[in-house]
């Protein structure tokens, strides 16, 4: 019969928290027998299409609307790497950080995350003084 399969979060649930919900998500449709490359299809045309907004979300295209992140590992090999701080991975014996946002592209401006990262710290370290 035919259908569009399309990805969304929980953030609204207890103890869920904005953007992170929506890794999970795509590690719940790899864990339901779906390839990477099509879960990263559900989570941006599929999910341009149910909207009814095929024609300007979904794609990297011009004239598309499009807000991007730069990690430095394969989301396809662990979705995990998605997350802000990345993963810890054991590598010869050793933990180290993998992944992680590196670079947002919101609305053509390029922000460097580790910085934004920083200023947020401080800001939420001053506001509980």
């Amino acid at each position: 019969m035919g259908g569009v399969v399309g990805v969304g979060e929980d953030a609204g649930y207890i103890y869920m928290l904005y953007g992170f919900s929506l890794i999970r998500e795509l590690e719940l449709h790899q864990e339901a027998g779906f390839h990477p490359i099509d879960v990263i299809m559900h989570a941006t045309g599929n999910n341009a299409k149910i909207m009814g907004m095929e024609d300007k979300l979904g794609r990297i295209r011009q004239g598309y609307l499009a807000d991007l992140i730069l990690v430095d590992e394969n989301p396809l090999e662990n979705f995990k790497y998605l997350y802000p701080t990345g993963v810890q991975d054991l590598k010869e014996d050793k933990l180290i950080r993998r992944g992680g946002v590196k670079w947002t592209i919101k609305d053509g401006f390029v922000y460097h995350t580790p910085t934004i990262f920083e200023d947020v710290k401080k800001i939420v370290a001053k506001a509980r003084q």
